[in-house]
Protein backbone atom coordinates (compact mmCIF):
# COMPACT_ATOMS: atom_id res chain seq x y z
CA UNK A 1 0.00 0.00 0.00
CA UNK A 2 2.79 2.74 0.63
CA UNK A 3 4.54 1.74 -2.22
CA UNK A 4 1.51 2.52 -3.98
CA UNK A 5 1.01 5.65 -2.30
CA UNK A 6 4.56 6.70 -2.22
CA UNK A 7 4.10 6.27 -6.51
CA UNK A 8 0.98 8.01 -6.79
CA UNK A 9 2.77 10.93 -4.50
CA UNK A 10 6.09 11.36 -6.62
CA UNK A 11 5.15 13.57 -9.48
CA UNK A 12 3.33 15.98 -6.55
CA UNK A 13 7.08 16.02 -4.77
CA UNK A 14 8.68 16.77 -7.64
CA UNK A 15 6.51 19.78 -8.50
CA UNK A 16 6.22 21.12 -5.31
CA UNK A 17 10.28 20.57 -4.82
CA UNK A 18 11.09 22.26 -7.55
CA UNK A 19 9.08 25.10 -6.74
CA UNK A 20 10.72 25.35 -3.21
CA UNK A 21 13.96 25.29 -4.38
CA UNK A 22 13.26 27.91 -6.67
CA UNK A 23 11.82 30.12 -3.82
CA UNK A 24 14.93 29.05 -1.48
CA UNK A 25 17.51 30.41 -4.75
CA UNK A 26 15.11 33.61 -5.11
CA UNK A 27 15.58 34.13 -1.22
CA UNK A 28 19.67 33.48 -1.50
CA UNK A 29 20.22 35.24 -4.67
CA UNK A 30 18.43 38.75 -2.54
CA UNK A 31 20.93 38.72 0.23
CA UNK A 32 24.10 37.48 -2.04
CA UNK A 33 24.22 33.94 -0.03
CA UNK A 34 24.66 30.23 -1.24
CA UNK A 35 23.20 27.41 0.33
CA UNK A 36 26.11 26.21 2.51
CA UNK A 37 26.35 29.35 4.04
CA UNK A 38 23.22 28.61 6.29
CA UNK A 39 25.23 25.52 8.02
CA UNK A 40 25.77 26.86 11.27
CA UNK A 41 29.20 25.20 13.04
CA UNK A 42 27.96 25.54 16.46
CA UNK A 43 25.40 23.43 16.05
CA UNK A 44 26.83 21.11 13.70
CA UNK A 45 30.85 20.01 14.56
CA UNK A 46 30.90 18.57 11.55
CA UNK A 47 30.42 21.34 9.48
CA UNK A 48 32.81 22.79 11.94
CA UNK A 49 35.37 20.31 10.73
CA UNK A 50 34.76 21.09 7.08
CA UNK A 51 35.18 24.71 7.41
CA UNK A 52 38.71 23.76 9.70
CA UNK A 53 39.52 21.81 6.41
CA UNK A 54 38.62 24.21 3.92
CA UNK A 55 40.94 26.64 2.40
CA UNK A 56 41.37 30.13 4.12
CA UNK A 57 40.30 31.71 0.94
CA UNK A 58 36.86 29.95 0.87
CA UNK A 59 36.66 30.37 4.65
CA UNK A 60 36.90 34.27 3.95
CA UNK A 61 34.55 34.47 0.83
CA UNK A 62 32.09 32.86 3.61
CA UNK A 63 32.42 35.50 6.00
CA UNK A 64 32.16 37.91 3.46
CA UNK A 65 28.52 36.74 2.02
CA UNK A 66 27.23 36.41 5.71
CA UNK A 67 28.05 39.86 6.57
CA UNK A 68 27.17 41.26 3.23
CA UNK A 69 23.71 39.62 3.27
CA UNK A 70 23.35 40.89 7.51
CA UNK A 71 24.05 44.36 6.53
CA UNK A 72 21.59 44.30 3.10
CA UNK A 73 19.07 42.45 5.84
CA UNK A 74 19.27 45.26 8.23
CA UNK A 75 19.30 48.24 5.01
CA UNK A 76 15.52 46.07 4.39
CA UNK A 77 17.35 46.00 0.74
CA UNK A 78 18.43 43.56 -1.71
CA UNK A 79 21.34 42.92 -4.36
CA UNK A 80 21.45 45.50 -7.16
CA UNK A 81 20.49 42.96 -10.30
CA UNK A 82 23.89 43.55 -11.84
CA UNK A 83 25.23 41.06 -8.58
CA UNK A 84 22.28 39.14 -8.94
CA UNK A 85 22.54 38.08 -12.11
CA UNK A 86 26.30 36.93 -10.80
CA UNK A 87 24.97 34.23 -7.65
CA UNK A 88 25.05 31.09 -7.59
CA UNK A 89 23.82 29.62 -4.63
CA UNK A 90 23.57 26.33 -5.20
CA UNK A 91 27.41 25.73 -5.96
CA UNK A 92 27.70 23.64 -2.88
CA UNK A 93 31.57 24.34 -1.74
CA UNK A 94 31.33 22.77 1.66
CA UNK A 95 28.89 19.85 1.41
CA UNK A 96 31.21 17.79 -0.53
CA UNK A 97 33.64 18.20 3.00
CA UNK A 98 30.72 17.65 5.34
CA UNK A 99 29.93 14.18 3.35
CA UNK A 100 33.71 13.56 3.43
CA UNK A 101 33.61 13.91 7.15
CA UNK A 102 30.55 12.03 7.61
CA UNK A 103 31.90 8.59 5.60
CA UNK A 104 34.70 8.78 7.93
CA UNK A 105 33.03 9.11 11.21
CA UNK A 106 30.82 6.10 9.97
CA UNK A 107 33.44 4.17 9.23
CA UNK A 108 35.33 5.43 12.64
CA UNK A 109 31.95 3.85 14.27
CA UNK A 110 31.66 0.47 12.46
CA UNK A 111 35.81 0.18 13.30
CA UNK A 112 34.61 0.82 16.81
CA UNK A 113 36.84 3.83 17.34
CA UNK A 114 36.71 7.31 18.37
CA UNK A 115 35.96 10.42 16.87
CA UNK A 116 38.86 13.05 16.80
CA UNK A 117 37.13 15.88 17.84
CA UNK A 118 34.56 15.93 20.61
CA UNK A 119 30.77 15.90 19.29
CA UNK A 120 29.07 17.92 21.79
CA UNK A 121 26.38 20.99 20.77
CA UNK A 122 26.54 24.11 23.06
Amino acid sequence: MSKIFGALMEPFHRVVGSWYRKQVQKELVKYGLRYDDLLDPKMNLDVKEALNRLPQREVDLRNQRIKRAIDISQKHTELPDELKKLQTPFNFYLKPVVEKIEAENAERAELGTGKPYDRQIP
